[in-house]
């Protein structure tokens, strides 16, 4: 019966902490728990945060550790932040902090940092996000024999838009395609990514590799060339495929630039070489496919005149449908990829701020 007792009033305790514990001083929050329960429990106040490429983002991690468990405090507490990739079986290190003693791993060297707001805090501060920065981060917080971890998703703002080279559709395997994206200044979507795309609108009924590796494409209007004109909308899927050996196109992620994208007022239409050049010779590069969705989507950007992009298609982005550009919808127009060296059009620069 005392035993019973005992549990019970463990069990109030714990759930009035649980409660309140981001409003408790981190020194009167006290973890009791009968037998082999958690002393240290590691929390996220928020288990997503946003961001955009470029800027800076803060993922929260608070640990609440049980002083009498612990005593004065004779093990020193290890904080490590990981990256889980898309099958979630690998984790990638970030960060490690043990007392004075600080490591961070490969490209967030220079860029993360704790935030150390108070003494139990564990939260990571990144900078000058990058594309690659986006997806979910574990916190663990170790002392002793006890440890917890919190798990944290980075969005970041961007677009998707499906993506497929000269050679024409169904052309790429799967490393192909991530070096595709990452030519047009993108990177490989995630199925999450592209279901968000999805419920913004995006339709494409061509399958397309995303980063976990398998192809899928999102139909918001269905009709028979796409899955039958009676299936509901959705994301379709088609599995997983040999990464080497299968062909499909692919669906790429862009955020914000650090930079001006323009059409170049120029007094002829140009060759893909001549329009190379001209935006050489205004201090600029022929801007990439990544880009002109960019500008698009996040910053409105809208202009009816066909010009070339660096892989050699000819694009332009409508924001503003109307008749002759774009009349039923805002899209960034597909010409295609016309001869090289004979056919003129405009061209799309840009300019990176230093």
């Amino acid at each position: 019966m005392k035993s019973l007792l005992l549990l019970v009033l463990i069990s109030i305790c714990w759930a009035d902490h649980h409660s309140d514990n981001y409003t408790l001083d981190h020194d009167r929050v006290i973890h009791v728990q009968a037998e082999n329960g958690r002393r240290l429990l590691v929390e996220a106040e928020q288990a997503r945060v946003f961001s955009y490429r470029g800027g800076n983002v803060t993922l929260p991690c608070k640990f609440y550790r049980d002083p009498t468990a612990f005593g004065s405090g004779t093990h020193k507490i290890r904080i490590k932040w990981t990256k889980l990739t898309s099958d979630y079986l690998k984790e990638v290190d970030v960060f490690v902090s043990m007392g004075y003693h600080k490591k961070t791993y490969g490209g967030y060297q220079g860029r993360v940092f704790l935030k150390g707001g108070s003494d139990n805090d564990a939260s990571l501060v990144i900078s000058d996000l990058t594309l690659e920065d986006y997806g979910k981060y574990k916190c663990e917080v170790i002392e002793g024999l006890e440890d917890d971890t919190a798990v944290v998703a980075l969005d970041l703002q961007g677009v998707v838009f499906p993506y497929f080279p000269r050679l024409g559709r169904y052309n790429l395997n799967f490393h192909e395609a991530q070096q595709a994206c990452l030519d047009q200044d993108a990177v490989i979507a995630s199925f999450d990514q592209l279901y968000n795309a999805w419920r913004g609108g995006l339709d494409w009924c061509n399958a397309g590799w995303l980063s976990d590796g398998s192809v899928q494409y999102p139909i918001t209007k269905p009709r028979e060339p796409c899955g039958g004109q009676n299936t509901v909308p959705g994301v379709r899927n088609y599995g997983f495929w040999d990464k080497d050996k299968s062909r499909y196109d692919v669906f790429c992620f862009t955020s914000n630039f650090n930079g001006r994208f323009y059409y170049l007022i120029h007094p002829t239409k140009l060759t893909y070489d001549e329009a190379v050049q001209a935006c050489l010779n205004d201090g600029a590069q022929i801007a990439k496919v990544g880009q002109i969705f960019a500008a698009w989507k996040l910053l409105g950007y809208d202009r009816c005149d066909a010009g070339w992009l660096a892989d050699g298609s000819v694009r332009y982005p409508i924001s503003r449908p109307r008749r002759r550009c774009s009349p039923t919808e805002a899209a960034v127009r597909f010409v295609g990829f016309p001869d090289k060296k004979h056919k003129l059009y405009g061209v799309y620069c840009f300019r990176a701020y230093n």
